[in-house]
């Protein structure tokens, strides 16, 4: 039927439409570069935190993309809210894929940093960059309408990003890559206002 939504893009557009429906009535949500730029400087302070624990072999359990998806979602809700919604999500799927383009690049590849993998890191770097370097088997998102074929699209360049980022991650808890400012893909993020304490009643 026309304009209905097929069932393998239902389930694979699940979490954008939770996450959308609890972030639409906010009145202003960031733009996708500007919530990139604070997803990044969070995972960097993260990582100045885990290097500041002095352990002799220190865990990588600060890798996580989750931010980057969230990002993914606010672009495709702030483009819902504009005038021309295709040409925004196609526009915003374009973004992604340029900007994960320009990360990868930035990346070493595997030979160049250590030739036999040692650790869970040097294991998981090879394999997340190699799946961050493949491409999908076929058209994910063919057989759905317009509106929703480009909703698709961009989800599915949010996924290829989301490779690539986190290969970035692996590889400056690795410190085999620069910053990502130092790189140029991103910007220094705004200082974060700290929240308000709750007032307490006497």
């Amino acid at each position: 039927m026309k304009g209905k939504l097929p069932g393998f893009l239902l389930r694979a557009l699940a979490p954008a439409l939770v996450c959308g429906a609890a972030i639409a009535g906010e009145e202003s949500l960031p733009d996708f570069e500007t919530c990139m730029n604070s997803e990044v400087a969070r995972y960097e302070r993260a990582l100045s935190a885990l290097r500041a624990r002095q352990v002799e072999e220190p865990l990588l359990d600060i890798a996580g993309v989750r931010g980057v998806e969230f990002c993914g979602t606010v672009g495709i809700v702030r483009c819902d809210r504009s005038e021309d919604r295709i040409g925004c999500q196609r526009d915003l799927a374009a973004v992604q894929d340029s900007l994960r383009s320009v990360v990868l690049q930035h990346l070493q590849a595997p030979s160049e940093t250590v030739e036999v993998p040692t650790g869970f890191a040097d294991r998981l770097y090879r394999r997340v960059l190699a799946l961050a370097h493949g491409r999908s088997a076929g058209p994910d998102c063919a057989g759905a309408d317009t509106l929703h074929e480009v909703w698709c699209e961009a989800r599915q360049a949010n996924a290829r990003l989301r490779l690539a980022v986190l290969a970035w991650q692996v590889a400056r808890f690795l410190d085999r890559a620069a910053p990502a400012v130092a790189a140029g893909w991103a910007e220094a993020a705004a200082p974060v206002r700290p929240k308000a304490r709750p007032e307490v009643q006497p």
